[in-house]
């Protein structure tokens, strides 16, 4: 049996894209998992990241992955209930995933606070019978989960890496990193505008650029 591990990684970043992957096994071949020492990839070091996702390429039958931009993200989420339309464009992104795989399970990481109904939006994406297993913390209960959260988090980080080397430190991309929020300003100083690895349609932003907007309009 064709089993299939899918999930995210920079879901809640306002810097740089969403990084959905998977990776597709045998059945029989999913000890080799745990022998490597895949865990989920937040537990992990960036350097035993790297390492692991060159090893679970190795044994995978196949991996895919697709990036979402962030003009791809404000582009969906930008206008009405932002969580719902973003749990919805990461099932459609998952489903994308899962048909490039072709296996007969796959098992997911609910993005949704409803587990069946993140499962239902992938199903109604898809074109052939499988079998979607829709949970929250798979990364930590199914190591075939683990593996493509570490797939998906060493592209992004790849990614994070080539944006830091053109545009300088921006801490970690999180809304929750003070050196995140500094650059957001900054980048509003310089020009005005966000360029296009910022999601535009996140909190964080749309707050610098309204506060700029009043301090400017105190200075008239």
């Amino acid at each position: 049996m064709l089993i299939a591990g899918v999930d995210d990684a920079g879901r809640g970043c306002v810097i740089g894209p969403l990084v959905i992957a998977g990776i597709l096994m045998k059945e029989e071949d999913l000890p080799k998992l745990a022998q490597l020492g895949v865990k989920d990839s937040k537990v992990l070091s960036p350097r035993k990241r790297e390492t692991l996702a060159v090893e679970i390429k190795q044994i995978a039958k196949k991996h895919s992955v697709i990036k979402l931009s962030p003009k791809e993200i404000d582009k969906v989420v930008q206008t009405g209930r932002k969580l719902h339309k973003l749990n919805r464009l990461e099932a459609q992104t998952m489903a994308k995933v899962i048909e490039m795989l072709k296996p007969e399970i796959a098992y997911v990481d609910a993005s949704d606070v409803l587990e069946e109904r993140f499962k239902q939006h992938i199903l109604e994406c898809m074109s052939f019978k499988v079998e979607i297993i829709s949970e929250h913390k798979a990364d930590r209960k199914y190591p075939i989960v683990s593996a493509a959260s570490i797939i998906a988090k060493v592209e992004r980080e790849k990614e994070i890496a080539e944006l830091k080397e053109k545009h300088g430190d921006f801490g970690c991309g999180y809304p929750t990193d003070p050196k995140t929020v500094s650059f957001l300003q900054q980048c509003l100083e310089k020009s005005g505008e966000y360029p296009d690895f910022i999601r535009k349609s996140w909190k964080p932003a749309k707050r610098a650029k309204r506060e700029r907007g009043s301090r400017q309009a105190k200075l008239i």
